[in-house]
């Protein structure tokens, strides 16, 4: 399997300073500061955070075990969209991720919805990203579409 990176920069203080995250693909490259993190909404929050791309990746990563579980069953789907809603706290230990709630709507012809549900709690608890989050709560919410 291969090793995959990505590359943050970061210039300053944690309250006045700023940074870029990239990916060496080249497919994305933005910034991101105190106020993206902690501060949305309070003016100056164009950016991204750690948290959002923690939620991109459970998503991304749920989205495929999920269409992997459905095809092994025999039944392949033909769209799966998923988000993942991260949730950080601050606590007496400081801020953590405490909670990734996946949401996904999947059209999967000839599927039960038993079946359905027992392949989406498979995938949640399957994927790479779910077991690199196992210290937090995950939960899912899964709609099969007509």
């Amino acid at each position: 399997m291969p090793t995959t990176k990505a590359e943050a920069v970061w210039n300053g203080t944690l309250r006045e300073g700023n940074g870029v995250m990239k990916l060496p693909s080249g497919t994305y490259e933005g910034p991101y500061t105190f106020y993206s993190r902690f501060e949305k909404g309070a003016g100056e929050d164009t950016g991204t955070n750690p948290e959002e791309l923690i939620a991109a990746a459970h998503a991304g990563c749920f989205s495929m075990a999920l269409s992997g579980q459905l095809a092994n069953a025999g039944f392949p789907p033909e769209t799966i969209a998923s988000t993942a809603e991260v949730t950080m706290a601050t606590g007496e230990g400081g801020s953590r991720i405490t909670k990734s709630h996946l949401i996904t709507r999947a059209r999967v012809p000839g599927i039960d919805e038993q079946t359905f549900q027992e392949k989406v709690q498979a995938a949640a608890a399957g994927c790479p990203v779910s077991k690199a989050l196992a210290g937090i709560e995950i939960t899912v919410e899964a709609t099969l579409e007509g």
